[in-house]
């Protein structure tokens, strides 16, 4: 479904990723794990478009999208749950799920306000709140939701759980693998290594903006090492 191939990123005159490379194919959900400042942020910056990486190539479903502006990218299936949320202060909750509504991909069982507020019944409690009104925890579900109501080929959330309760952090992981079992695909970052292991199929470890491990959680957990290394504090 996505291949990204030796792309190579730069702020200014700074490079950030050195031929960085990932595929996940249809229905398998990836992480990206790394320390901060690693690059996790940049390359999914890179596949939306919104800071266009310089050389390498990006492949979204047999289309080349490297060059495309970030809303044609979201317009061939891929859905972004970015990092700090940026919901929108002013509208409601249900305004905000309803902006985005789409099913330009011709879903069958496409997402809709109803199956949303179904999948987190406390927006449903709080649909006529303002974004600001909510908490940290509910402006993440709002955030999944919204990026699900343009029923995305390829879900990617950027720090899933971050700065989250741990109630609220459990509730978003139930939230994924109930997407898993759907079949979506989805490509996340988070820095909660056991929930990832348990998620996802398989796993990207970089490193100053480089691919240093990649396997599946099997692979992952009988290597103490690599997290010891890579993603210890």
């Amino acid at each position: 479904m996505l291949e990204v191939e030796a792309i190579d990123t730069f702020y200014g005159r700074s490079q950030v990723l050195f031929g960085m490379n990932l595929a996940i194919a249809a229905g398998e959900v990836v992480t990206l794990m790394g320390r901060n400042g690693m690059g996790k942020t940049t390359t999914i910056r890179s596949i939306m478009g919104l800071t266009p990486a310089a050389r390498g190539k990006i492949r979204f479903r047999g289309e080349d999208i490297r060059s495309l502006p970030s809303y044609r990218v979201a317009k061939v299936g891929l859905g972004l749950v970015p990092e700090g949320r940026q919901i929108f202060p002013n509208l409601s909750v249900k305004e905000n799920l309803i902006a985005t509504a789409a099913n330009r991909n011709g879903a069958s069982q496409p997402w809709t306000y109803e199956r949303v507020v179904e999948l987190f019944p406390r927006l449903a409690e709080r649909a006529n709140n303002m974004g600001n009104q909510l908490s940290g925890g509910e402006q993440q579900m709002l955030a999944v939701g919204r990026a699900l109501m343009t029923n995305p080929h390829l879900l990617i959330l950027d720090e899933a759980t971050e700065g989250l309760a741990p109630l609220i952090r459990l509730e978003i992981w139930n939230c994924l693998e109930r997407l898993k079992q759907t079949g979506q695909s989805i490509l996340v970052v988070d820095k909660n290594v056991e929930a990832l292991t348990r998620l996802a199929n398989r796993h990207y470890v970089i490193e100053k903006g480089r691919v240093v491990w990649q396997g599946d959680s099997e692979a992952l957990r009988a290597a103490p090492d690599i997290r010891h290394r890579y993603l210890g504090i």
